[in-house]
């Protein structure tokens, strides 16, 4: 008897330690199927309107355009209001970014201690806006299945401020629907909403609402005029392009 229990409890064993195994490679594989909705298109160009609301439902806007090549080259460039009109950052490979301030007409290097940073007044930090797919950042684990979505965990494989982000995956289309940040004492600290339409080939994010729990702000972007494989060369994501 003693030893059919044994067997019995190793067989629970190796099947717990397969289901765990399986929801392991299930968490990389939506979360790489997230990645390539995110950046299938060989690159991309469009206009962000942003808009900033505070606690008090004030809100201000600006305007943006972007350009996008792969999945680690973007520049933002703000058109609107004057007081911003020429600000523009520049990713790159190998976690680089630039700031231009056209105020003091040179670009800085953002280093990697300040990307928590707020992101031009917004409720987005310069990490967030980094070009960088989620399952290169980020180790997956399969939380649950909640009506439509799959619910993961994601935590961070090297720097970051958060300890990790709980991100819900459109089961049939493979876009996020929501991402819940949280900070080092496991605290949700910032919500992303995403909105996302049929553009061509490809699922488009028209908008993105996020909102810092702290500061009871939130900031909205909303994406329009958007052109997929317009022909994006390298040479359009050069420190001398963002100066122009």
């Amino acid at each position: 008897m003693k030893i059919k229990i044994q067997s019995a409890v190793f067989n629970i064993l190796i099947l717990a330690g397969s289901v765990l195994s399986a929801h392991a490679q299930d968490a990389n594989i939506i979360l790489k199927k997230m990645d390539n909705v995110l950046y299938a298109p060989e690159d991309m160009t469009g206009t962000h309107k942003i808009i900033l609301i505070d606690k008090n439902g004030k809100q201000e806007t600006r305007e943006a355009t972007i350009q996008q090549k792969g999945t680690d080259k973007r520049i933002m460039r703000f058109t609107s209001p004057a007081s911003q009109a020429g600000i523009a950052v520049l990713a790159l490979p190998n976690d680089v970014m630039y700031l231009y301030l056209p105020a003091f007409g040179k670009e800085r290097r953002i280093s990697a201690s300040v990307k928590n940073q707020s992101f031009a007044g917004t409720d987005f930090s310069y990490d967030d806006m980094e070009p960088i797919p989620y399952s290169d950042k980020y180790t997956p684990r399969f939380i649950k299945t909640e009506g439509n979505v799959f619910v993961l965990e994601l935590i961070p494989k090297g720097r970051s401020d958060y300890s990790k982000i709980i991100v819900h995956v459109n089961k049939t289309n493979y876009y996020p629907e929501l991402m819940e940040y949280c900070d080092k004492g496991n605290t949700k600290i910032k919500v992303a909403t995403y909105t996302f339409k049929r553009v061509g080939d490809y699922w488009s994010t028209t908008e993105i609402e996020m909102t810092d729990l702290k500061k009871n702000h939130k900031t909205k972007m909303q994406m329009t005029n958007v052109k997929y494989d317009t022909g994006l060369t390298d040479d359009d994501f050069t420190v001398r392009k963002l100066k122009q």
